[in-house]
């Protein structure tokens, strides 16, 4: 890349919301051909397609974007390798396709990293390598992506913290690990560059009927004091609510079956110097079912769990059940002094949005998805995967396509770059750009990691948390400090301590750009502080205990 093309490059894609009344007003005076219910990741890549196929797309969300499902997965764009078992075929072969497609239209967000799996003795080796060579067969992998075996030796020299008493190698291939928070708000800002309006922090209370057909749906402002309300039309109306999808289907149809199961899954994060590990690490625990140990930057991350869960939640709770799985399992893995309670720096839980199955354990659930219609015409898009959210999406806009009576229009999402995702020079071309801009390394390795070829602007003037809120308020459409500290920034999972040290000083930058009284600076802050220690609340048992 050449240093003039660094210092010229600008913000592009700019997602600014902090105009409420314009943001509403936008919403109101235009007829929509799309409106999108939910802005994860199949919502906000369904907003997308359609705006680049020349459709005008309204985009709403109750919450921010990606604040449920979409911000709380496992982080890992996989092939779906472990579905070969289930005989889910076509779920492999799309997800080991889409996530070449994402890596090249976000290079930043799907950063390359070594899966190892520990094999014991040449009957499981042959069972895992001829699952390998299937999907590799299905996926078309490209030969220098392909698996290979390490001997016992190579593995204790690799990974010398892995119990290898009965282990006699280990099988290793390459998947992508990404920021999901941040890929979802990417397909947000492209959808809002090619004129989609999107609105956050605004839920639909009710839906608009005429003539037996939805014509489109009310939203309300949901941020504090807020009362503002708006009448949303469209000539369709894509439900992608994820854990919320049957809510939604409830307000087009009382009587509407429930057609979603909820499974939550947790995950531990832990000091890198606590599990010195360098590969992503899979293990198997005790009921048959595999979990990993992430190595991301100076920590390691641990997940996860696979639990039915009854009700949607932002925050589903974490239980002491659901940790003791997860470090037994790890404690038994490594030899490492075991990792307990104190080591564990945060935690997040999240929402699966499986398609019902009757009979079935969590895990044996297929992640297939289900494009159905409503009885007065909404599409909902129900299950699916984080990988394979852009050909879901395509034959979302594929069918909203049909029902207005249009010529089919190719999608092009699979050849324009995200935001941040045009860049040709390798990551540490860009990082010593970043570097020479004044930030350390290990920073800069960061932030590229976050914005891209974008980190150039971000961090041109100002540094550190500052730079980061600035463009969160400015140009990622962050309206509360959450927005910002658990998803724009990522910094209240992955922050050294557990302490909030930085979360004051971005409530002081965000109240300037967003004009917040010394009181709404003092509540946003209290709301972060109030949702990590719930994230932590599994402790609460053993702190009553140690003052009993």
């Amino acid at each position: 890349m050449d240093g003039m093309e660094k210092v010229m490059q600008k913000h592009q894609d700019s997602l600014d919301l902090r105009d409420r009344q314009a943001t509403f007003k936008a919403l109101g005076e235009e007829s929509f051909d799309v409106l999108v219910i939910g802005a994860g990741i199949t919502g906000c890549g369904v907003a997308r397609d359609a705006a680049m196929r020349g459709l005008q797309v309204a985009l709403v969300d109750a919450s921010d974007i990606g604040a449920g499902t979409s911000s709380r997965s496992s982080k890992l764009i996989h092939g779906g390798l472990r579905y070969l078992a289930m005989g889910d075929l076509f779920v492999v072969r799309e997800a080991a396709v889409e996530r070449r497609t994402l890596r090249k239209i976000a290079p930043h967000l799907a950063a390359t990293m070594q899966v190892l799996v520990p094999v014991r003795g040449k009957m499981e080796l042959t069972k895992f390598r001829t699952g390998m060579w299937t999907y590799e067969k299905l996926g078309d992998v490209e030969p220098d992506e392909r698996h290979e075996v390490w001997e016992l030796a190579r593995l204790r020299q690799e990974e010398p913290r892995v119990v290898t008493q009965v282990v006699t190698g280990a099988v290793v291939y390459p998947e992508y690990v990404t920021d999901d928070a941040r890929l979802t708000l990417a397909n947000a800002r492209s959808a809002a560059a090619n004129g989609a309006k999107v609105g956050t922090h605004a839920s639909v209370v009710r839906m608009i009927e005429e003539g037996g057909r939805l014509v489109g749906a009310v939203v309300r402002g949901t941020l504090p004091g807020e009362e503002q309300e708006v009448e949303v039309r469209a000539r369709v109306i894509v439900n992608a609510a994820g854990p919320w999808v049957d809510a939604v289907r409830q307000l087009e149809d009382g009587q509407a079956a429930r057609k979603l199961q909820l499974t939550k899954g947790i995950h531990l994060v832990v000091p890198h110097d606590r599990l010195p590990i360098r590969h992503t690490i899979i293990m198997n625990t005790p009921d048959k079912r595999s979990i990993f140990a992430v190595p991301r930057e100076n920590f390691v991350y641990i997940g996860t769990t696979d639990t039915f869960f009854e009700t949607p939640e932002y925050w589903p709770e974490v239980t002491r059940e659901d940790v003791d799985y997860l470090l037994e399992t790890v404690n038994e893995s490594f030899g490492v002094d075991p990792i307990t309670d104190q080591d564990i720096l945060a935690t997040w839980s999240g929402l699966r949005p499986v398609l019902w199955a009757e009979g079935k354990k969590p895990s044996e659930i297929s992640r297939r998805h289900e494009i159905m219609e409503g009885s007065a015409g909404m599409l909902t898009i129900a299950g699916g995967k984080l990988t394979s959210y852009r050909s879901m999406a395509e034959r979302v806009v594929d069918r909203c396509e049909e029902l207005m009576g249009r010529d089919p229009t190719p999608a092009t999402t699979a050849e324009e770059p995200l935001p941040g995702g045009d860049f040709s020079g390798t990551f540490q071309e860009l990082s010593s750009f970043v570097q020479a801009q004044g930030l350390p390394p290990e920073e800069a390795d960061r932030v590229i990691r976050m914005y891209g070829k974008e980190a150039f602007a971000v961090f041109a003037e100002k540094k550190g948390v500052e730079a980061e809120v600035q463009q969160a308020v400015l140009h990622e459409g962050a309206l509360t400090l959450e927005d910002y500290w658990f998803r724009r920034s990522n910094r209240a999972r992955f922050s050294n301590g557990t302490s909030l040290a930085d979360v004051e000083e971005a409530a002081g930058h965000m109240a300037e750009w967003l004009g917040w009284s010394p009181a709404e600076k003092e509540r946003q802050i209290a709301s972060c502080r109030e949702k990590q220690e719930l994230e932590m609340s599994f402790l609460q048992p053993l702190k009553e205990a140690a003052h009993s």
